[in-house]
């Protein structure tokens, strides 16, 4: 059977994807801005090519034009560099946590972000003895107001983002559990910003309950929430403590300092 030559780097099969990488790759190479004209130099593209595709990556801000006919990398690529650290990092510190909060319990431990107006699902912990009929894939995703850990995202918004958040999304619903009025969602994040924590009663999924309590980084910023998921009839109060427990774990190891910068 013939070897495949791991020194030849993979390249994409889409000219395009190939010379917009190019051009990454040259922007990245300078700390200050770049001329058109050079980019093209460099890059070996035609100056016409290299603008069409410069324009595009501008649209969206993965590109800046501090000024006409030059260009240097945009904030998207920071927000996107920052996004996939903070969940490597997190997952890193939760994964093991989890595993032994999991042992306690014998419930799923689902470690979750925010991501726009919905969580994303980035790490979980659990069994099929858990007895629960539907468990969150890694890379799900479900909106903030319906779900624990997004509610302490939320909580943590002033009242106008909220409002604008209500406004957005319209509350939907997903049961007859859901919360869809704003006053009764405002009520629900007052108590998880007095508690520390948020729950979950069927508003996802009928027969499903949650409760979460919030991961901090060294910035004391909420960067992920940490929930148990259980059948309704089985979620137990007394899970709550070891909940907070692990979250403070996993903040500590992101280096939050509770007596720091208030939260």
């Amino acid at each position: 059977m013939k070897k495949s030559n791991q020194s030849v780097p993979a390249t994409p099969t889409i000219q395009v994807i190939e010379r917009m990488f190019s051009l990454i790759d040259v922007l990245a190479s300078r700390e200050e801005a770049i001329s058109l004209k050079e980019i093209s130099e460099k890059t070996g593209l035609h100056p016409s090519t290299t603008h069409r595709i410069l324009n595009d990556l501008a649209t969206g801000r993965f590109v800046d034009r501090p000024e006409a006919g030059s260009y240097r990398l945009g904030m998207r690529l920071l927000e996107l560099g920052n996004l996939v650290k903070g969940r490597l990092s997190v997952r890193d510190a939760a994964l093991a946590p989890m595993r032994e909060l999991h042992k306690l319990i014998q419930q799923p431990v689902n470690l979750s972000m925010r991501q726009g107006d919905e969580i994303v699902y980035i790490e979980r912990a659990y069994s099929e003895r858990s007895g629960m009929q539907v468990v969150r894939a890694i890379g799900g995703r479900a909106p903030l107001h319906l779900t624990s850990t997004g509610k302490l995202f939320l909580a943590v918004d002033d009242p106008q983002r909220i409002r604008a958040y209500a406004t957005r999304t319209g509350l939907a619903g997903h049961t007859r559990n859901s919360i869809t009025q704003l006053p009764v969602l405002e009520r629900e994040l007052a108590k998880a910003r007095q508690y520390g924590i948020a729950r979950d009663n069927e508003e996802l999924e009928l027969g499903v309950r949650c409760m979460a309590a919030g991961i901090y980084d060294d910035q004391n910023k909420l960067v992920a929430g940490l929930s148990i998921s259980a059948p309704a009839d089985r979620l137990d109060e007394n899970w709550l403590p070891k909940l907070q427990s692990t979250a403070s774990e996993i903040s500590t190891a992101l280096g939050y300092k509770p007596n720091g910068v208030s939260r």
